[in-house]
């Protein structure tokens, strides 16, 4: 399996046959974590190990710890599992492009740093669907982006649980689909989008057949025996909906519901109201990765597109038969190592082949000349192509290796703070003041409010310790000390 594993991941960055489509790796993971904290690593779930990398990876999770007291923290500050995943992919040059909460329902979504500039237009949204919508126990969450100008959007969810609650499952996945939409013309509904990925806790489950024939199946490994009562796979030639997914084989073992710590199926003894012992929990399938990939518009459908939308379109990356994209399944399994829930995580890689729509980013931006601590600094950034640029776009001095957008060191407005521009060419200072007297080295991102997004990064450039610090004892020469700095 491990072999599979490492040949999946490699294939997905081998180089394409047709020189002008570029592949993608994506890698998409789906975890209820049963209100506990996260593991000491997620090395093993995230493949690190592996000598390729995924270019994009996806994380859905359910039942992120929410107590109050605990959530308005989260929404201050970064949650425990949020902070997890940055600190691990953020030294192997990923960083959080975005990410939505809510409640127990989290999603992030990670990039290589070199394909920042070139993920737009992100929206992100939520739909309760938990005790009458007044609390977000149940529901979906999604974000969606242009990536390269093809739009994807990914939706995690949380269904209803219950073994005789496949068809409120199914409603409540129509109704989080009509009920989510972005401001946008092209892409208003998720399904709007060129991929949809669908994943999380669905909380299918396996019908009619009892505990003993499950269990036997599963020590057996005769996984298929099993497929034809998976209440999804069931549900699937009766509803329209479900048909426009796909998912890959189910060859690996039901990943609910296990006994903490342990790869043992719920061994507990139930109490019901009365004191009698209650059902066990039957192993099923609980935890899913789907995806649609929109079926290429008709010619009647391209020819009403008016002329005066073309800017837009590039932006926003509506569906173009000139830009194809193809997207292949690799990998899906879950790793049974994990044992802080009663779920095991589940993760799907995926090959994203696709020709690109944009290969410029949208601003050029660098660093002018020596920085430190001891003077004013200068940036000077070029607009490459026209986008809705605002009076709150901001560039930002970010150590390599950032996290977030949000883990900037300083920022620097472009309007507020712009001491020269032409035509083509913008200047902005950064004072002084704002710049680590310890220096490192950096890297500098416009950000779009608009598009709310990263649409321009320097190439890496150092800066320098202040001599005026080093002369008055306040730092010792020659340390580098931004790393000490920025983690305290």
């Amino acid at each position: 399996m491990e072999e599979d594993l490492s040949r999946a991941l490699n294939s997905v960055t081998l180089e394409p046959k047709d020189s002008k489509i570029d592949t993608f790796g994506l890698y998409v993971v789906t975890w209820n974590v049963g209100t506990a904290e996260p593991p000491e690593d997620v090395n093993s779930l995230l493949q690190l190990s592996s000598p390729k990398k995924p270019d994009l990876y996806v994380i859905g999770l359910q039942e992120v710890k929410a107590a109050p007291l605990k959530f308005v923290t989260d929404l201050a500050f970064e949650d425990s599992w949020s902070q997890l995943f940055m600190s691990t992919l953020a030294p192997l040059g990923y960083i959080k492009v975005s990410s939505i909460r809510m409640q127990g329902l989290l999603l992030l979504f990670f990039s290589k740093l070199d394909h920042v500039p070139f993920i737009r237009d992100i929206q992100v949204t939520y739909t309760r669907t938990g005790l009458y919508g007044y609390w977000g126990n149940k529901g979906g969450v999604s974000i969606r982006l242009s990536l390269y100008g093809h739009m994807l959007c990914f939706l995690n969810c949380h269904l209803t649980a219950h073994m005789n609650y496949a068809s409120q499952r199914v409603d409540e996945f129509e109704y989080i689909l009509d009920a989510q939409t972005f401001d946008t013309k092209n892409t208003p509904h998720i399904l709007d989008h060129k991929v949809v990925f669908w994943f999380g806790d669905l909380n299918f489950r396996i019908e009619d057949h009892g505990m003993l024939f499950v269990r036997n199946c599963l020590t057996s490994q005769r996984f298929s025996l099993l497929w034809p009562k998976d209440q999804l796979t069931m549900m699937k030639p009766k509803e329209a909906i479900l048909q426009k997914f796909e998912e890959g084989p189910l060859d690996f073992q039901p990943t609910y519901k296990f006994d903490l710590h342990s790869d043992n199926y719920d061994t507990r003894v139930q109490k019901t109201w009365f004191g009698f012992n209650g059902k066990k929990r039957k192993p099923a399938w609980c935890d899913r990765i789907l995806w649609r990939v929109k079926p290429e518009s008709s010619p009647t459908e391209d020819t009403q597109e008016d002329n005066e939308d073309e800017p837009k379109k590039q932006l926003e990356g509506e569906d173009d038969d000139e830009f194809p994209l193809k997207m292949t399944q690799e990998y899906y399994t879950s790793k049974m190592e994990y044992g802080v829930s009663d779920h095991k995580p589940v993760f799907g890689i995926f090959r994203l082949e696709l020709r690109k729509m944009c290969e410029t980013p949208l601003v050029q931006v660098c660093a002018e000349g020596e920085w430190s601590a001891d003077f004013d600094a200068l940036i000077t950034y070029r607009l490459l192509q026209a986008f809705p640029s605002s009076a709150w776009d901001w560039i930002g001095l970010f150590k390599v290796g950032f996290k977030s957008v949000s883990d900037y060191i300083t920022y620097t407005w472009v309007k507020d703070d712009q001491v020269s521009l032409d035509d083509e060419l913008f200047q902005v200072y950064v004072n002084k003041d704002e710049i680590p007297v310890r220096g490192g080295e950096c890297v500098l991102c416009y950000y779009s409010s608009n598009l709310q997004c990263i649409v321009g990064i320097s190439q890496p450039f150092r800066v320098q310790e202040s001599r005026v610090a080093i002369e008055e004892g306040l730092v010792s020469e020659n340390i580098n000390g931004l790393d000490e700095t920025v983690a305290s």
